[in-house]
């Protein structure tokens, strides 16, 4: 199977998700946090993923007679490789990102939900939620510097622990070029 049915599998896309962040955890945890998830697809889901080399076993312990693994993904193994990209048609491109935009709108569903459980309230500013869009004039240079700037400034943050006070939070990047054409040349 290639990198790119692997991955935008929905389900596996969302169990790859869930481990963002650099956390390991057990595939109870995992069931926790995706309880809409029937449990046996999420353990077949976790055993392709495991097979292809993108979750990792870091631990095993007995609960209850059965052997409970502990699991954390390996980031490299989440790239689509270049050949995969290459190959892929327009049609392929559109599933995909059908695929991560339905897994981005489920998030926000989820989080949605979770406000209303809570009592609380949804509240973005509080909890740090934002969606945005902006255009920007750019060269493909200066648009090459820009993507090479926000990869190096999520990059720093990668390496951060859980504690201190951190949240995990979901970043989700999107670059598309604007409309061409001759209304978009005006300046």
């Amino acid at each position: 199977m290639n990198s790119v049915d692997l991955l935008l599998h929905p389900v596996r896309l969302r169990v790859v998700q869930a481990f963002l962040g650099d956390r390991t955890l057990t595939t109870a945890a995992l069931r926790a946090e995706l309880p809409d998830v029937p449990a046996a697809t999420l353990y077949r889901h976790v055993g392709v993923l495991a097979g292809a080399g993108v979750l990792a076993v870091v631990g095993e312990r007995r609960v209850r007679g059965a052997a409970e693994r502990s699991y954390r993904l390996v980031l490299e193994a989440t790239s689509v490789s270049a050949e995969d990209l290459a190959a892929m048609t327009a049609d392929d491109h559109r599933r995909a990102f059908t695929t991560f935009v339905a897994a981005l709108l489920a998030d926000f569903d989820r989080y949605v939900d979770r406000g209303d459980v809570g009592g609380e309230g949804v509240d973005l500013s509080r909890d740090g939620v934002g969606y945005r869009q902006v255009g920007l004039w750019l060269t493909d240079e200066e648009f090459t510097e820009l993507a090479g700037e926000l990869r190096a400034a999520l990059q720093a943050r990668l390496a951060n622990r859980p504690g201190d006070e951190r949240r995990r939070r979901l970043v989700s990047v999107v670059h598309l070029p604007g409309q061409e054409g001759p209304e978009a040349v005006r300046r």
